[in-house]
């Protein structure tokens, strides 16, 4: 069986989909997922389902939707499935099964490992791996419950590090010129992250693309003001001091 969470939910058994029909299952489903092999309580799964409006008879619903969802999990080989019963609530066993969000934290690991490693041909391969994974924004039709809520917006998080990252370790490697078309794409889905200006500039600048790099700065100073009142961070303007005075600094340094 293999579990994906780092888009929309979804579920296959031997390259086979299986279909979670009702919405409320998804949460539960996805609940657990995040707390696989952790109990979570009953009240817990109740209070994502339907949060403080919860309707009379919500934990014998919450039943039925962990029954359904046994019968969707057992598999094709007839075995006992994932979900067991454990006090005060439920756990999701994964055992061989394959979670996507593993594989992804793994990735990201081995990525930071190599960093400090200065094996940065490796690291990007590793951080390039761990974003392939992705197939859209995590969960994004579930995010109403604190558990998936809150999983979604640290998952978010670490994918921005990841891209992070891996633009670090390319430019690292001199693949400035590479790197100029995917941080614009990233400045544009996150207009108030500084690292992705700052980053942009310097490949520009190793690019001769001195005045284009300036103007980024400016467009980085333009969107601070307006959204949040405040003026850019000591890293960006250190970056326009050195875009400014071409300093050595920016040049790019021999991979080990």
């Amino acid at each position: 069986m293999r579990y994906e969470v780092l888009g929309s939910l979804s579920v296959t058994d031997g390259g086979k989909s299986l279909a979670v029909t009702a919405p409320k299952m998804e949460v539960v489903l996805a609940a657990l997922l995040i707390r696989a092999d952790q109990v979570v309580s009953v009240d817990q799964l109740v209070t994502e389902m339907w949060g403080g409006s919860r309707p009379r008879r919500a934990t014998a619903a919450l039943y039925v939707y962990v029954s359904q969802l046994r019968k969707l999990l057992t598999g094709r080989t007839g075995t006992a499935g994932p979900i067991v019963t454990r006090t005060p609530g439920y756990v999701l066993r994964t055992g061989s099964d394959e979670l996507d969000l593993h594989e992804f934290q793994r990735l990201v690991r081995e990525g930071r490992q190599h960093m400090r490693r200065d094996e940065y041909e490796l690291a990007s391969r590793a951080f390039e791996s761990a974003l392939g994974l992705w197939r859209g924004p995590a969960l994004s039709e579930l995010r109403e419950g604190p558990i998936i809520n809150g999983f979604a917006i640290w998952l978010d998080e670490v994918r921005l590090e990841c891209h992070e990252m891996l633009v670090e370790t390319n430019l690292r490697l001199g693949r400035h010129r590479e790197m100029v078309s995917l941080l614009h794409e990233l400045i544009q889905d996150h207009p108030l992250h500084e690292a992705f200006y700052r980053q942009l500039m310097l490949a520009l600048y190793r690019s001769e693309r001195r005045a284009d790099a300036l103007a980024v700065y400016q467009s980085a100073r333009a969107a601070l003001n307006k959204e949040l009142g405040l003026e850019p961070g000591r890293h960006l303007r250190e970056m326009q001091r050195s875009v400014l005075a071409a300093a050595d600094v920016l040049d790019v340094r021999p991979a080990v």
